[in-house]
């Protein structure tokens, strides 16, 4: 099947709802039809987190209102699951048009805006979207961080402070000091006031989105005139947005992060970008396939470098540009893998083809837009791709299939699938576990069944002793390793950091005794990031490591202390350990450093210095001052906060325990009230450990 000749008009043109808008009774939207498209990679996880449901169920229907409870915040763990995807990607690359189509909401973010006018915003996209108290939340830079732009100039008024380029650093000061008395003039007294504060709307649209995140070219100086809820009004200021997008039909919720990219003028938001790619598990970078990937884009591939393969997908835009994506896709693909495998990036991460504009055509429903030209492109790239399907689809379908949307959103699935996914469910399902194994012993302390089974008292206050004194020995055990690791992790990288300032700085006085002061030098700092990037991979084996034998060895006490209780095998037990959460990325590391701002700007800096003491102490003091702070923020925003998740998980495993003999507790008192079942069978309990140990395992 052909899309037919010229421009072809499927029905009436679909326009696509304002986010949060439900389509009338017994109709769905195109936009609808063709997400649903997306979600078809969902159904395994789906499988899997319905059967973890029912067996919570039954746990729900026949335990205690104690066990009940806990059931039912573990349902709820895995329904509240929202896995994060961060969008990052080139200027001009459609990276904010794709995510647009990616919800269904073609214009719903500003594509052309200014990247130093942009922000970071989140789009929680699902069925569960509705259930905070806003539709829209426009959060304010913190007064440092505004101090920080204004005052200093953000990271490059610091670089240039630091190296004595006073002509850089005059330049960012006369553009700072005409951004700041824009913003003062637009915002008025209560300028001050906004930082760090946000602004939450009960509902949303494109107008409202516009006047915090897309900086208009005119604006009227009355600030108490109409003109106060104008476009782009608190683009300055705003750092982030928080929008919610309620789609019922959704099985799972997602949330989409559209960052600004890492090359703004100040670099202010490069921090920003770093901090959405290491709070989300998954990447998605966005290149043009005009642009492909080339060395120019080393802020990009510095960063995607420090996340694992497996946790990036590469989308290439646009190829709805190209003369012959059909024949030069495969080119296009060989180039991106030789760049980034030189460039020690994430050579083998999934590469996805596509185009925002064809998705955007697709949910409008209007091709009459299409030039010759480019209809011919768009047909033939179809039909090429309709040879190699096994099913049908209609026009808008096909077009929606070859835009790469749904070839997208299958990599996503598949990465949430095995990734966040299967660590929430792993989780839950050894929770639930452990429950089962609660209401076993539950069962046995009832009178008539431990008459039955001649079965003694049961000493509850004995088996909350010996959890109390397991927890300590754990605890302080696990403490005294963390410890050491972190301590390790400190010295190494440090060491690290002293090694590749020693070397560099060896490195400029022999070129300045080789060919003199007058020929320029610059120096290659990925020496330094593989450094610190493996000594942080060393720090988190060793710290899932020392978690993971904290854990098993919890779970395994546990079991004898369950066993010694009821006078029985250890065996009859099964306790499962804490599942430990993924923990953060060294994201941080790719960050701009002087190092990487080679051309005019380092020259300059080099024109400035005379003498090999002037070079050698100037270059080790303005490098270290540069990357010290990395050192320091990876000791500190990841080493740190990793030990605390490691203890806070074991502590939370204890913390459940403690739960389950609460139970056993009110059981022996008979203070407890039953679930509305009958009460837990051995049989049943044993096959509902039977069935979460497929997914706990």
């Amino acid at each position: 099947m052909g899309l037919g000749e010229g421009a072809y008009v499927y029905n009436e043109p679909v326009t696509a709802p304002l986010a949060g808008a439900t389509p009338l009774p017994g109709e769905t939207s195109g936009s609808d039809r063709l997400l649903r498209m997306c979600l078809e990679g969902l159904s395994p996880v789906l499988a899997q987190r319905a059967e973890v449901y029912d067996v919570l169920d039954e746990l729900i229907d026949c335990g205690d209102v104690a066990t009940a409870d806990a059931a039912r915040r573990h349902r709820q763990q895995l329904r509240t699951l929202e896995p994060a995807v961060t969008m990052i990607g080139q200027v001009k690359a459609g990276k904010t048009s794709l995510v647009n189509a990616m919800i269904g909401e073609p214009g719903l973010l500003p594509a052309d805006v200014n990247p130093w006018t942009s922000v970071v915003t989140s789009l929680h996209v699902g069925p569960d979207a509705d259930k905070v108290p806003y539709a829209a939340r426009f959060s304010f830079f913190e007064p440092a961080d505004w101090d920080r732009l204004t005052r200093k100039g953000g990271r490059v008024g610091e670089l240039a402070g630091r190296s004595g380029a006073e002509d850089e650093a005059e330049k960012i000061r006369q553009q700072i000091d005409a951004m700041r008395e824009k913003t003062r003039s637009r915002l008025g007294r209560k300028f001050e006031l906004l930082l760090g504060t946000s602004h939450d709307y009960g509902a949303l649209t494109r107008e409202l989105v516009e006047r915090y995140v897309c900086l208009g070219d005119d604006f009227d100086d009355d600030v108490d005139g109409p003109s106060r809820d104008g476009q782009g009004r608190f683009a300055d200021i705003t750092k982030a947005a928080d929008l919610r997008i309620h789609k019922p039909d959704w099985p799972m919720s997602l949330c989409l992060r559209d960052t600004p990219g890492v090359n703004d003028t100040f670099m202010v938001r490069e921090q920003i970008t770093i901090n959405a790619i290491r709070d989300s598990r998954l990447c998605v970078v966005v290149l043009s396939a005009h642009q492909a990937l080339s060395t120019v884009d080393m802020a990009l591939i510095r960063l995607i470098a420090n996340v694992q393969s497996r946790e990036v997908i590469i989308f290439v835009n646009r190829i709805d540009e190209l003369a012959d994506p059909v024949n030069q896709i495969a080119e296009i693909r060989d180039s991106i893998r030789e760049t980034l495998r030189a460039l020690h990036g994430p050579h083998d991460a999934q590469i996805v083809f596509g185009s925002a504009r064809w998705a955007t055509l697709a949910l409008n429903g209007d091709l009459s837009v299409l030039d010759a030209e480019a209809g011919a492109v768009l047909l033939d790239f179809a039909e090429h791709t309709l040879g190699q399907m096994d099913r049908e689809l209609g026009p808008l379908e096909l077009i929606w299939w070859v835009s790469g949307l749904p070839a997208l959103y299958g990599a996503i699935w598949n990465r949430v699938t095995e990734g966040a996914a299967r660590e929430r469910i792993q989780a839950v399902a050894r929770k639930a576990t452990n429950l089962a194994v609660g209401l076993s012993a539950a069962a046995a302390v009832d009178p008539t069944q431990a008459a039955a089974a001649h079965v003694g008292d049961i000493e509850i206050a004995t088996m909350e002793q010996s959890l109390d004194r397991l927890e300590q020995r754990v605890m302080t055990e696990l403490d005294h390793t963390l410890g050491g690791v972190l301590h390790e992790a400190g010295q190494r990288l440090e060491r690290s950091h002293q090694s590749f300032l020693d070397r560099a700085t060896g490195a400029l006085v022999q070129h300045l005794d080789t060919y003199g002061e007058l020929a320029p030098w610059s120096y290659d700092p990925t020496g330094l990031r593989l450094l610190l990037r493996s000594g942080y991979q060393v720090f988190l084996r060793q710290v899932l490591g020392a978690g993971k034998t904290a854990g098993e060895t919890a779970a395994t006490q546990m079991a004898g202390i369950y066993a010694t209780a009821l006078g029985r095998a250890a065996d009859d037990f099964t306790i499962q350990p804490p599942v430990f959460p993924r923990l953060a990325p060294p994201v941080l590391i790719g960050q701009t450093i002087a190092l990487d701002l080679k051309g005019n700007w380092w020259r300059r800096w080099w024109s400035r210095r005379r003498g090999y003491k002037a070079f050698a102490a100037e270059f080790h003091a303005m490098i270290e001052a540069e990357t010290q702070p990395i050192v320091t923020a990876l000791k500190d925003t990841h080493c740190v906060p990793s030990t605390d998740q490691i203890r806070k998980t074991v502590t939370q495993f204890f913390d459940d325990q403690r739960a389950i003999f609460e139970s056993l507790k009110a059981r022996t008192t008979g203070d407890t009230e039953q679930g509305t079942g009958a009460g837990p069978s051995p049989e049943m309990l044993a096959e509902a450990v039977s069935r979460l140990s497929r997914f706990a395992a």
